[in-house]
Order: C-alpha cells, then structure tokens, then sequence
C-alpha cells in the first residue's frame, strides 16, 4: 500500500473521521464503521485533507484536468482545499468550482460558486464518499448543462465497497452509468489491512471481534 495511503487511514481515525462500532446508516443498514467527513473542522486538517486528495486525483488522473468540482455542501472545503494543495504539490493551478443549491438571481447570479465552466474544461468531480450514487443524480445534469465539457472522474476519500442499488459498487455503477472512472483515496480493504490486529498509536481499532462484524456486514452488503 502507498504510503499516503497509510497516513491518510491513521489521520482519519485520528481526526475521529473514521470511527468503529455500531453505526444505523441512512440506508438503514447497521454499520460497524462509519465515516463523517463533517468532522475535519480545523485549518490544519483540511490542508492535509486537501493533500491526500490531490496525491490520490494526481495519482489516478495526472495533471489532465482543468476544474474541480465540489457538489455541495461539503463538496465546497475539499474543492478548495484540493485546489490549494494541488498547486503546492504540483505547480499547477487548478479552478475549484462547486454548485448552489439555489440558483441565485443578483450579484453572482447562477448556480455555481467559484469558477465558471467552459467549453473544452476537463473536470474532476470530488466528494466525501458515495454510497449508492444519488449525489451523482444531481451532480452529473448539472455540470453537463453548463458547458461542453469532459468528466474525467470521481474522486471520493473512502471506498465503502458495498452495493449501491445494485450487486456492483456504487463506484462501479458510477463507472458504467456515466462512463468515466470513479477512485478513491482509500478502499476499506485498505483500512482493515493496516488496522487489523496492529495497534495505531497504541491502540488496536480493528480486533478479531470488530474484524467479524465487518465481514458479516460485507456477506450481507458487499459489492459481488
């Protein structure tokens, strides 16, 4: 595994991002982990949540791309974040965008905040984490409607590996709907291989006990 990788596992636990337990989802499925993204709330976490973004859209996607696009609401700070880091990182600037959620009639009228889109943009998409597609319902028609552009991908931090409304992935149903790639920075295979009986500042989060729960959560929710 990337070594970024690994630090982004250990700084959502330690950011209480990632938590284990027993979690009832919107879904209504009852999870034994559960991610909440809403929790990085200071200047230092969404700078480095900005860099594990733009090492993982750098990794997947190069620097062929023009816009990041962050769905609102908490699309908005990772678009931002990202686009900062990835001109630290990189070198390159990067145009954040993110949509309202009301069209706004005066001053900045529209429906996008940030940047506008164009003809020709390629675009990256960036959000929390998808678990069965919806947000992408509303995300896709609307930057398709602003411009002639190219999707080049989705970004997401946490790979749930469960169905969406299908057997597949939502990523992978992502994938064949839209036609264009659907990543993440980190799977939950990642995050049970370098928890699992291994102790994270002196703490184990994922024992023998925890590790049974996840799998029986994937036989009955897993992505085929």
């Amino acid at each position: 595994m990337d070594q970024y990788k690994e630090e982004f596992i250990g700084f959502m636990v330690d950011c209480q991002v990632l938590k284990f337990g027993e979690f009832i989802l919107k879904s209504g499925r009852k999870s034994p982990f559960f991610m909440n993204a809403g929790a990085y709330v200071t200047g230092a976490q969404l700078l480095r949540l900005g860099e594990y973004y733009a090492k993982a859209i750098h990794a997947h996607y190069g620097d062929d791309f023009d816009v990041l696009f962050g769905p609102a609401y908490k699309g908005i700070p990772l678009s931002v974040s990202t686009t900062i880091a990835y001109s630290r990182l990189y070198g390159k600037e990067i145009r954040y965008c993110s949509n309202r959620k009301e069209v706004k009639d005066h001053g900045d009228t529209g429906i996008l905040l940030g940047s506008k889109l164009k003809d020709g943009d390629k675009v990256v998409i960036i959000e929390d984490v998808t678990t069965s597609g919806k947000s992408m319902e509303e995300t896709v028609p609307i930057i398709r409607a602003q411009a002639d552009i190219e999707i080049k991908g989705l970004m997401v931090s946490l790979n749930r590996m469960e169905r969406g409304k299908g057997e597949k992935s939502a990523l992978e149903e992502i994938q064949e709907l839209y036609g264009f790639d659907a990543n993440a920075i980190v799977t939950m295979q990642d995050v049970v291989e370098f928890l699992y009986n291994t102790p994270y500042k002196g703490k184990v989060y994922i024992d023998g006990s925890m590790k049974s729960a996840i799998d029986q959560y994937y036989a009955q929710y897993g992505a085929k």
